[in-house]
């Protein structure tokens, strides 16, 4: 498999999400797939951010890594103790296990990131209300089929 050069990222099939009043905090984040193997729970893809935008609050389902390749990412982890924030340059490679519950947002000049996740049921993320109660859940077949653009 060789590297997608980055003029080619616009290329891509992007699923755009912008807000809507139902959430009170910025939403414009695009995902694109870049390769999936649903039989085996394994999915591959990219995120970008606008500048200052918020993707919608979720919990991991599964296992993932992530490797910032433009700009710079911040996460809220949230935690019954409150939250965490953390900033990932670009560069910035980490793996976390399932359950990571958290807000994620874009620097001031945008981000994108590589995502690889493993999930054995095949649910990715389960999207949440600011009271955690469960939204929608993304599973692989939702993302490699595009109905999540839709």
């Amino acid at each position: 498999m060789s590297i997608l050069p980055a003029a080619d990222f616009a290329k891509l099939d992007w699923m755009w999400f912008r807000g809507s009043p139902r959430f009170d905090y910025p939403i414009d984040y695009g995902l694109a797939v870049l390769g999936a193997r649903p039989a085996e729970g394994r999915i591959d893809f990219l995120g970008r951010w606008k500048a200052g935008a918020y993707c919608h609050f979720h919990r991991h389902v599964g296992d993932t890594t992530t490797l910032v390749l433009e700009g710079e990412h911040h996460v809220l982890d949230i935690t019954d103790a409150g939250e965490h924030h953390r900033i990932r340059p670009a560069g910035h490679y980490a793996h976390s296990p399932a359950g990571d519950l958290h807000m994620e947002y874009a620097g001031p000049s945008g981000s994108l990131l590589f995502f690889s996740m493993h999930t054995p049921d095949g649910r990715v993320f389960e999207v949440l209300d600011k009271d955690r109660a469960m939204l929608s859940v993304v599973t692989i077949d939702d993302m490699v089929s595009g109905r999540l653009g839709r």
